[in-house]
């Protein structure tokens, strides 16, 4: 359970800043993955102890679950930027997986992206359902979108950009640069494209 102002433990204040805490911790969980990132170097990294830690936190999943709702309403939401640039489906979507061709490579120093990657192949049955929660809401909202549009192939359209999205985190997290995503996003684009004419 994520602790909440209203759950903080009374008496002395916290001495460390709770924003910056998270978004070290954001940059943690996002370069190295949920599992590879022990309590202790969290802690260190945090300038504070375990028992500030789990009062402030209340697990590392807790800690996990509000990187990943920072990273989410920031820079990396693909969908949110394209979205408040206006236009039709087809363009929003384009511009979407031209937004991740560009931010994927390297985006705060760190390749991929942490909703999709954060807890890939992880043990930790709390993390994988956090992030499971934000891909089926992600989805969930492209889908939406989508269906304003071309309501009888929303499922299938959102179905293959969130595979194309994956599958352009996980290229720039071997390595892919902007150049080599940024032609894929072209592809990916002329695909959704075509199969809305279907």
């Amino acid at each position: 359970m994520t602790a909440t102002k209203n759950s903080e433990p009374r008496g002395r204040p916290r001495s460390f800043d709770m924003d910056e805490a998270i978004h070290t911790a954001m940059k943690l969980f996002h370069r190295r993955g949920f599992d590879a990132v022990g309590v202790a170097e969290l802690g260190a990294e945090l300038g504070i102890k375990p028992p500030s830690f789990y009062a402030a936190f209340g697990s590392k999943a807790g800690l996990f679950r509000q990187a990943v709702e920072r990273y989410a309403a920031g820079e990396a939401n693909v969908f949110g930027r394209a979205l408040a640039k206006g236009g039709t489906v087809t363009e929003v979507i384009e511009r979407m997986l031209h937004e991740a061709a560009k931010i994927y490579p390297e985006h705060d120093g760190i390749a991929g992206c942490l909703v999709i990657d954060g807890a890939r192949n992880s043990a930790d049955a709390e993390a994988c359902a956090i992030i499971a929660s934000f891909k089926k809401s992600s989805r969930k909202t492209l889908r939406d979108f989508i269906a304003t549009e071309f309501p009888r192939q929303a499922d299938e359209l959102a179905d293959f950009l969130v595979i194309a999205l994956g599958g352009m985190s996980g290229a720039a997290r071997d390595g892919a640069g902007v150049r080599t995503l940024k032609a894929f996003a072209a592809a990916a684009s002329r695909a959704f494209r075509t199969e809305t004419t279907r």
